[in-house]
Formats: structure tokens, C-alpha cells, sequence
């Protein structure tokens, strides 16, 4: 809400906002499967899937608006999916699962960690034979980790990684003995690093490191691949979520980083459906020679109100 006090005795203001109500247009986002070849290649739909495969339909135990930013793990020959769904009801982010024996076909299971405050961007990751998630909670100013204490049902508050800014779509990697905090504030891609998990976290000394309002957004995990490590990026040029692009980190100490442009758009919108007007996030599998699944989001506009009916009922009661 904007704030603005519109009064029902104003036929003109009414009407204005009956007008705009019915052209606004509000992101719809869900949640589909692409494969490629390597986690640098474009990645595409496979035939036979019908996606997407996870949306606001698909929640059993909520309404939900929206479904995104989804991440992936590898668990008894089992995939699980975590991912945001936005509750209709309290319109605060929660986080939900659903599994998966072959990475295309996936079952909703249930939400899995809902806090007061939003939740989204659950980067869950594996450590020591421990499940760890670090969802975005910006709102509270904080990053906080979470410890599976009954996977993958049940997640624990285990501590503050860093406090005091909104941080966006944080994303973390054990690397050479260290732990690389990547981070986002305002229009900055800032790292950190640290001797444990729990920190405490150092900013780098080449941080803030992307310092592009464009593509300064994480747009999925840090990924090891070959003889590096791959960043993607969301690509908001044009429009908030309009692509996800790769970049190779060649180079990432706790004195020194260095990276390059690897794919402009291994990711994009595909002007019909689901994902017609934007993607902007991507998590590769490798689930066998030459062949990665990826769990991504799309997103279309539509009508803050679809139903011609809901206008005219409006008007009937004015």
C-alpha cells in the first residue's frame, strides 16, 4: 500500500481505482525443469514435462500467491526441492519442499520453515553429513542460519552469520579451507569470509565486488565446476527478472577476486506460458554423463484481478 487515502464519496477516484485495479499487473511466479549439458550451457525444457511443475496450484497446505527461488539437494536417491512460497493469507514468505526420484516429476510436500518475518531464497546446502539452510530474512535486517534437526521436515535457528543491513539472496561456499560469504545490499555484491561457518564473518578487501545495480543479484548457488566456480547472476536491465547469466570465478582467496562473463543468457523468458515475461533463477544438478536438471522459476503477468466479474460487482455496489 502507497498510503493514499482514496474517498468512497468521489465517483471519479472510485472509478479511477476500479480502472487501474483492473490493468495493474502483479508477477505470477512458479517453478519449472530444464536440463543442459554442462552448468554453463543454455538450459532448455525437456520433452515430456510439462511444466511448471510446482505453483500456486500445487500447495496443499496453504494458499499461496507465488512460488520461487527454488534449490536443490541430493539425499538418498532422493532430490528435495526448497523453495519461497508467499502466503496468501499473512502475505509473509515461508519456505516448502517437495521430492522428487528422478528430478522430473515432483510431489509438493509441505512447508517446512515459516517464520513472523519473510523468508525467501532458501540456499540449503550439505556439510560434514549436516543439512544447513541460509534463507534471505532482510526484513529483520539479518542473515541466520538454520540446521536441519529432523531433514527435511525440521530446521533449527542456529545463529546470525551478519546483522545490522538488508542482505539479499545470500549464498555460501567452502572453498580452499574457508568459508565465502556472498551478499547483497542495495545495488552491491559484497563478500565476506570466514575460518567457521558460524563466522565470524571479515568483509574481503575487494568487496563490494559487482558494484551494477543490473547484475548485481545472486541468481542462484555458487556452483564448482571444473577448474572453477560458477556464479550466476540475474540480469534486470530491462526488466526485474528478465534473464540469468553465468560467471566463471577464477580467482577467489580471502586477499583477491577475480571473475569473467561465461554465458550472457544460459536462462530467459519464452514469450508464452508459465515463464513468458522472465526467469531469474537456476540450481544444476548433475545426474549423470553430460546431463544436468535444473530447478528454475518463471514468471508472467497477469491481471491483479483476472475476473470481469469482480468489476462488475463492484460497480453494482457503488
Amino acid at each position: 500500500m502507497d498510503g493514499t487515502c482514496v474517498s468512497k464519496s468521489s465517483p471519479n477516484n472510485y472509478f479511477s481505482r476500479l480502472v487501474n485495479g483492473f490493468f495493474r499487473k502483479r508477477d505470477c511466479w512458479s517453478i519449472g525443469i530444464y536440463i543442459g549439458n554442462s552448468p554453463i550451457d543454455v538450459f532448455y525444457p525437456p520433452k515430456g514435462i510439462k511444466n511448471p511443475v510446482l505453483s500456486n496450484h500445487t500447495t496443499s497446505d496453504i494458499s499461496a500467491r507465488l512460488l520461487a527461488d527454488p534449490f536443490m539437494l541430493k539425499h538418498n536417491n532422493m532430490l528435495f526441492m526448497f523453495f519461497e512460497v508467499l502466503n496468501n493469507k499473512s502475505r509473509v514468505g515461508e519456505i516448502a519442499m517437495a521430492t522428487s526420484e528422478d528430478g522430473f516429476r515432483w510431489s509438493y510436500n509441505q512447508v517446512v520453515l515459516a517464520e513472523p518475518f519473510h523468508l525467501s531464497y532458501p540456499y540449503v546446502f550439505q556439510y560434514q553429513d549436516r543439512h544447513f539452510m541460509i534463507p534471505e530474512s532482510k526484513s529483520i535486517g539479518a542473515i541466520r542460519l538454520y540446521t536441519a534437526s529432523e531433514f527435511p521436515y525440521k530446521w533449527s535457528y542456529t545463529g546470525t552469520l551478519l546483522e545490522g543491513m538488508s542482505l539479499e539472496d545470500s549464498s555460501i561456499i567452502y572453498y580452499f579451507n574457508k568459508w565465502f560469504l556472498f551478499t547483497c545490499l542495495r545495488d552491491e555484491l559484497l563478500l565476506y569470509f570466514s575460518e567457521k561457518l558460524t563466522g565470524p564473518y571479515i568483509p574481503h578487501p575487494k568487496s563490494p565486488i559487482i558494484k551494477d545495480p543490473n547484475i548485481y543479484r545472486q541468481g542462484g548457488r555458487i556452483l564448482p565446476f571444473e577448474n572453477m566456480l560458477i556464479r550466476y547472476a540475474q540480469n534486470n536491465r530491462k526488466t526485474y527478472g528478465e534473464s540469468v547469466t553465468a560467471y566463471g570465478i577464477s580467482k577467489l582467496t580471502t586477499t583477491d577476486y577475480e571473475e569473467r562473463l561465461l554465458k550472457e543468457k544460459i536462462l530467459g523468458p519464452s514469450g508464452t506460458g508459465w515463464n513468458r515475461d522472465g526467469m531469474h533463477h537456476i540450481d544444476p544438478v548433475c545426474v549423470g554423463k553430460n546431463l544436468w536438471i535444473a530447478c528454475v522459476d518463471g514468471k508472467r503477468f497477469e491481471r491483479k484481478r483476472d475476473t470481469i466479474s469482480y468489476y462488475i460487482k463492484r460497480l453494482l455496489r457503488f
